[in-house]
């Protein structure tokens, strides 16, 4: 039987929401192992000077637990 768990994590890119996401997993997976799935909770971007600066994404990620 195997226990997973949820959790909540956040990251910006100057460049993309697909950017943002790829760099959260990359980082999460160096501490987080056994990582199944992720959604995207919210995103939402930061302007500044009437452009958009940069993309922010919330996902939750499950993995299962050792």
């Amino acid at each position: 039987m195997s226990v997973a768990k949820i959790i909540g994590i956040s990251a910006e890119s100057p460049t993309s929401f697909e950017d943002a996401i790829a760099q959260e997993i990359a980082k999460a997976s160096k501490t987080v192992h056994g990582i199944k799935s992720a959604w995207v909770k919210e995103q939402h971007v930061v302007v500044e000077n009437g452009k958009v600066a940069f993309y922010r994404v919330d996902l939750k990620l499950t993995f299962v637990l050792d």
